[in-house]
């Protein structure tokens, strides 16, 4: 069998770090939920730990969200497409915007179910995804003020996401000075700027980060412990919230290098590490994991004596050693996983997903623990907007 194992101890534990940071910066964060794809039973423990704003990109998991935690604040991380406007607006407390015609959408679609909805404009930095160009914010918020059924919260950005920009202290004063500028301009208080993501956490760790920027989207770190900018794990983090487990189906000492003719036919064309010399020997080891499945070179065997040699649609070969190490067919095989591997992992539905402790026993275990304050934005009402013609 495979399976994905989340330790719910490790999250936690994830959960209070990062949001210890949060809270030493003065801002206020979300917690991205895109990689566990609507796992219910990790919402509930999420709920249940004290998360109280979530961000997502799919709105089939903003419904899970709801389902679980209806008073939860949802953020939709996905630029809205035109034809889900009507479910955005049900599912989605706060959205991310860069288009006029959107906005204008979300604006029509919320006056009709008498409803304030909520927005941070964001804004292009350099990393070439979604954002407005500066040179057309003014332009552009004059005519969003308007709308008398939309609550521009601020501004953001997006680094590191697609041009693998690393975030800088002189893009965020550039995001403080667009602030300062909106608002003198139209006389309208923009109290949140929302660029903090698990990639400037560094800067935050550092003492860098302007107190401006005052927002977080953080995701990977807190399930991962990645550190973004610098690689290894972020200070404090744990890495084993997720660990994938695969059957070994077959052990044998083979061939490492193969002596027949090869060439590049196969569909899945990827480049691992080892090299071998003609004639050399060892133990591989078939696990029933492949790439459709997930990105394999994504994963990380615990063993760090154990190595991927190559993977197809549904079987990886993993190169053992020497011996096989006291392995045998049915044995399970553990792995960590990068953040493009545990995606896709998570949305398969070929894979089994659990939680350990169970919910069960992690709700029991939380009576003696403390909260998790991580406070929905919106409730800082004296900082927000008055919904009503702008």
């Amino acid at each position: 069998m495979t399976r994905v194992v989340i330790n719910l101890r490790a999250l936690r534990h994830n959960l209070n770090t990062v949001d210890k940071w949060m809270q030493g910066s003065g801002a206020q964060w979300t917690l991205v939920t895109k990689v566990l794809c609507g796992h219910e039973a990790t919402l509930r423990a999420l709920h249940n730990t004290g998360v109280q704003s979530m961000g997502e990109s799919r709105l089939e998991n903003l419904r899970a969200i709801r389902s679980i935690a209806p008073e939860v604040e949802t953020w939709y991380l996905r630029v809205p497409a035109l034809a889900s406007i009507s479910d955005v607006i049900d599912l989605a407390t706060v959205t991310l915007n860069t288009e006029d015609e959107t906005i204008h959408a979300l604006n029509e679609e919320a006056k009709r179910r008498g409803r304030i909805h909520r927005i941070i404009i964001m804004i292009e930095l350099g990393d070439l995804r979604e954002g407005i160009l500066p040179g057309s914010l003014i332009n552009f918020y004059n005519h969003i003020f308007q709308l008398d059924h939309i609550d521009v919260l601020g501004i953001g950005a997006n680094l590191g996401c697609l041009a693998g920009a690393v975030p800088n202290v002189d893009q965020y004063m550039q995001l403080i000075m667009y602030r300062e500028l909106l608002e003198l301009k139209f006389g309208q208080k923009l109290p949140f700027i929302s660029a903090g993501t698990s990639a400037t956490l560094p800067l935050v760790l550092d003492g860098q980060l302007p107190e401006a920027v005052n927002h977080f989207r953080i995701g990977e770190a807190v399930f991962l412990g990645t550190d973004l900018v610098n690689g290894g794990l972020l200070p404090e983090l744990r890495n084993d919230v997720f660990t994938l487990e695969a059957e070994i189906t077959e052990i044998k000492r083979k061939s490492l290098f193969s002596d027949v003719e090869t060439a590049e036919i196969g569909p899945f064309k990827k480049e691992y590490a080892e090299e071998f010399r003609p004639g050399q020997r060892g133990y591989r080891a078939l696990v029933n994991v492949g790439e459709l499945d997930t990105e394999v070179s994504g994963l990380i065997p615990e063993n760090p004596n154990f190595h991927i040699a190559g993977a197809s649609s549904d079987v990886s070969v993993v190169n053992v050693g020497d011996s096989p190490g006291g392995l045998s067919v049915g044995d399970v095989m553990c792995f960590r996983m990068t953040y493009s591997a545990l995606v896709r992992i998570m949305a398969n539905k070929y894979v089994d997903v659990d939680v350990e402790p169970s919910l069960k026993e992690y709700i029991a275990l939380q009576d003696d623990e403390p909260e998790i304050p991580i406070l929905p934005v919106l409730d800082c009402s004296e900082t927000i907007n008055e919904p009503g013609p702008k």
